[in-house]
């Protein structure tokens, strides 16, 4: 994220980066020494997608100020 996005890993903490996923459950997080995209929970495709063939989980990132 943080490669994508252009910015050092310690710009991520200071904009104020976050993560939002729709749902009550956060399965992705930012690594902090990274910027990597990670799981934050386990993903079950059984529970969450059980009826359809092609599962999406979807998130967004936040970044405060200008990019």
């Amino acid at each position: 994220v943080a490669k994508d996005l252009g910015l050092q890993l310690t710009a991520l903490g200071k904009r104020g980066v976050r993560l939002l996923d729709k749902g009550r459950t956060q399965y992705f997080a930012l690594h902090g020494q990274t910027g990597h995209l990670v799981t934050a929970e386990r993903i079950d495709r059984e529970q969450l997608c059980r009826l359809v063939e092609k599962c999406v989980l979807r998130c967004e990132v936040i970044v405060e100020g200008e990019v």
